[in-house]
């Protein structure tokens, strides 16, 4: 394959449109809708969630522009691991993070939507569907497929991004109705999320031939081979997730430790850690 250097920039409107219809409809739902779920006299939305909301739409932005989006699709597929790093890890959980109670109750209104969320955002189908995303968007005709058809590659995106909100449900959930998990558990939720992209990763790592035939086809960009290219899209998806995702586990362990000292001691932590793994049915009464 010839070696080529930085491709150079090329506009993506279809991009633009929809990451620009995405943010107006946050705001016109801010305007025109909150203040009629809310009541008056409350906060619609908090700057901070404006903020949270703003910054997922700018990732999705960011990985699906120029250059990220021109090099995933013709020449690296360890920047195709970025991107859809950068959907299911950064973007996923600001989109969550900036949407308010009110909006994310009427999101779910139509019939059958909230009971979907509540069933498949719970410890067990949360975690099936996360690792069965990661598994499914790995498999090498599913990749080759989608590299070569727009819509398909549309498509596969969308799956990661919608999967990878459910998926932070459990964490994140603004919904009493979908309520968050314990502490506890939402620590060994987290970690069963660091654990399985491992295998995917490992055959990428240590691979001695390319995975992909499509990316074998393109051009080397900086000279970089396909086998080597393989190789560092696994390290992406071991270090960069793993270290997110441990990064999480850190602050709702500091957090949850520092509220349970402080409100009931540390037998009652104790006591309300073993209440939650009987719930899951991990442990016995």
């Amino acid at each position: 394959m010839p070696r080529v250097g930085f491709p150079a920039w090329e506009a993506h409107p279809d991009v633009w449109l929809i990451v620009g219809l995405l943010v107006a409809a946050y705001f016109v739902a801010v305007e025109r809708v909150g203040p009629r779920w809310v009541g008056p006299g409350r906060a619609v939305v908090s700057r901070f969630q404006v903020a949270c909301f703003g910054a997922g739409a700018a990732a999705i932005l960011i990985a699906s522009d120029y250059p990220i989006h021109d090099l995933a699709e013709r020449y690296l597929f360890s920047v195709h691991m970025t991107q859809h790093l950068i959907y299911s890890l950064v973007a996923a959980p600001l989109l969550i993070l900036g949407t308010p109670t009110w909006m994310a109750r009427a999101l779910l209104s139509p019939p059958g939507f909230l009971r979907a969320m509540r069933w498949s955002a719970r410890f067990f189908p949360a975690t099936v569907l996360f690792n069965a995303v990661v598994v499914f968007t790995h498999v090498p005709d599913v990749v080759d497929v989608a590299v070569q058809s727009a819509p398909m590659h549309f498509l596969l995106h969308a799956l990661v991004l919608l999967s990878s909100i459910v998926v932070w449900m459990p964490i994140l959930s603004p919904l009493p109705e979908v309520p968050r998990l314990y502490p506890p558990m939402a620590m060994i939720y987290l970690f069963l999320q660091s654990v399985v992209p491992t295998v995917p990763a490992s055959f990428l790592t240590f691979g001695k031939t390319p995975l992909y035939d499509v990316y074998a086809t393109f051009p080397r960009l900086w000279g970089i081979s396909a086998v080597t290219d393989m190789q560092a899209a696994g390290l992406i998806m071991k270090t960069a997730a793993g270290l997110i995702l441990w990064a999480i586990i850190t602050i709702v362990f500091f957090r949850w430790f520092r509220r349970e000292e402080a409100e009931f001691g540390p037998a009652a932590t104790a006591h309300e850690l073993d209440r939650e793994l009987i719930r899951l049915g991990m442990t016995q009464a």
